[in-house]
């Protein structure tokens, strides 16, 4: 098979937890890097984010990631529509340049889809599409979010003209089919993976020593980027009445002095519990290992989550998560078993399950151990060879 993937904004081989590089990245790596293993040719096109870039990199033998010059490098995702026809003219050259005919297209969220859909029609091949986040959703949990009324116009003809639909969830299934009215054949559920070889249980005493950590505090990790979806003032406030002593939080992703960054500083400052979290910024998933392996629980306060992959790695690695009871959340964590899961974006009930992990070392343990079984389910290479089988 050859395949193209349509990525416009997500280079996959960026760092998770920067601005606008999140699950989508590692996903796509992931699963491109697996698809290539078992002697299929893949081509990733994405846009170009930095000059140094070469056009082409070849990550293995059949696997080659193409920077497109479609915009300036340092564009902000919501003025990437304005370039998404120089993005296809270009990817229509280089296809036609090499005369390399793919068998299918799968794109990645809303703008790949555009590209997609004209890929699909101009070569007379198949397209699959995955969203990974649907703008109505996301309005309907987070009404704060800025509203693109062009993002939802799109995604309804995307859904519409596609051939088949890749979903992370049963939410998201049962979301697009009444959204849009869709015939529920044309839906897959396949969820992503993790790398339970990489992510797993490890000795806390000897993380913490490896990160140059004290083992008399208790660590609540974050993981993920830094945006309002995310809920992380909701963590921030239980940190400003929470009941434990030498409790720290763990924020890992952002970069920089972001507007978000300096929001959250500025919170906790106004909360005076500055001094109880930690912003580490973005760290490469070598590294993030250790501070899995770190951390006492792990909370996902999201106002929404297509799947939420750090909670899957924090899973995989023994840690329990407490996180909204939001998308694909559920899919993850089975509530009382692995972790809890919250019904309410506030910061009460969020507090009470965190504090009832933090003071029972033996439930921690119990759900920690629960929740590595249950990875074993959800793995790269099972995700992978159910896509195969679709496309």
């Amino acid at each position: 098979m050859n395949l193209g993937i349509i990525s416009v904004h997500g280079c996959p081989i960026r760092q998770a937890g920067i601005k606008d590089v999140g699950g989508m990245n590692v996903y796509l790596l992931e699963t491109a890097k697996r698809i290539a293993d078992f002697g299929n040719k893949v081509d990733i096109f994405t846009r170009r984010h930095d000059p140094k870039d070469p056009q082409i990199i070849n990550i293995n033998d059949n696997l080659r990631l193409i920077h497109i010059d479609s915009g300036p490098v340092d564009a902000e995702k919501k003025e990437l529509f304005s370039y998404i026809n120089i993005f296809t003219k270009k990817v229509i050259k280089i296809i036609e340049h090499e005369n390399n005919l793919y068998d299918i297209f799968s794109s990645h969220y809303w703008l790949s889809g555009i590209v997609g859909n004209d890929l699909s029609k101009q070569f007379h091949v198949p397209h699959v599409t995955s969203f990974h986040t649907l703008n109505d959703l996301k309005q309907k949990a987070f009404p704060f979010d800025e509203f693109l009324p062009i993002r939802s116009k799109y995604e309804s003809l995307i859904a519409k003209k596609v051939d088949h639909i890749i979903v992370w969830s049963n939410h998201e299934k049962k979301s697009l089919i009444s959204l849009y009215n869709l015939d529920p054949e044309k839906i897959s559920i396949i969820p992503p993976g993790v790398d339970i070889k990489k992510f797993q249980q490890r000795d806390i005493k000897f993380c913490r020593n490896y990160l140059n950590i004290s083992l008399d505090k208790r660590i609540i990790l974050f993981v993920g980027r830094l945006e309002k979806l995310k809920g992380i003032d909701i963590l921030i406030k239980v940190m400003a009445t929470i009941e434990i002593l030498n409790v720290q939080l763990f924020i890992v992703g952002g970069e920089g002095n972001s507007p978000e960054i300096k929001r959250l500083k500025d919170l906790a400052i106004k909360l005076n519990v500055r001094e109880k979290i930690l912003f580490l910024g973005s760290i490469p998933q070598d590294e993030l290992i250790y501070y899995y392996g770190s951390s006492d629980i792990c909370v996902l306060p999201s106002y929404y989550e297509s799947f939420g992959l750090a909670a899957l790695e924090a899973a995989a690695c023994g840690k329990p998560v407490v996180a909204s009871r939001v998308g694909g959340l559920p899919s993850i964590v089975i509530d009382g078993k692995t972790g809890y899961l919250v019904n309410w974006k506030c910061p009460g009930p969020f507090q009470e399950k965190i504090e009832i992990l933090l003071n029972n070392d033996l439930l921690r343990k119990k759900l920690g151990k629960n929740a590595r079984s249950h990875t074993k389910n959800l793995t790269w290479d099972k995700s992978t060879s159910s896509i195969i089988k679709l496309i």
